[in-house]
């Protein structure tokens, strides 16, 4: 698993005082960089050496994010599969899951214009970061009930009151 933390910006933020729904995608490829480095070591964006497309994406928004607490983006590997692989993350605020999703990204040569078989180290690389849907759902609820009596630091919605 990776681990980055994202400080939202003013700018993340909409008149309800919460993160963006459009900001949630670019902080998911912000913490992908990790992995992209085990493709492309220094990260050119050349035909020649960027060997990565993104065949899917999803995401579900469990709870706001809010404006003044740092998030945390997990990032997992879920599947590994002869070209592709899958990539799941989570971002989590103050103690509590707030977002998840899921992106499919596939080993591609730009010049031939046709997916490649990812390479042996690659591969062993990759595995390093592999999670199991069940395990990740008995460590996140683990970690919530973990999380259940502690203090929530921002509630917009009360302080309104």
């Amino acid at each position: 698993m990776y681990k980055t933390d994202i400080s939202p910006r003013i700018g993340d933020t909409d008149g309800l005082r919460h993160i963006n729904n459009t900001v949630l995608p670019i902080w998911f490829e912000t913490a992908r960089t990790p992995l992209f480095r085990i493709f492309v070591p220094n990260l050119e964006l050349t035909y020649k050496k960027w060997n990565l497309i993104m065949v899917h994406a999803d995401f579900n928004f469990l709870k706001q994010i809010f404006y003044g607490y740092d998030v945390e983006i997990r990032t997992y590997i879920t599947k590994i599969g002869n070209s592709s692989f899958t990539v799941f993350q989570e971002a989590w605020q103050n103690g509590e899951l707030t977002a998840n999703g899921s992106t499919i990204l596939v080993y591609f040569d730009f010049i031939k214009q046709e997916s490649q078989t990812i390479p042996p180290n690659i591969r062993e690389e990759l595995k390093k970061h592999i999670i199991t849907k069940e395990e990740l759902e008995y460590n996140n609820k683990k970690e919530m009930m973990d999380n259940k009596n502690k203090p929530i630091e921002l509630n917009y919605v009360n302080a309104d009151k």
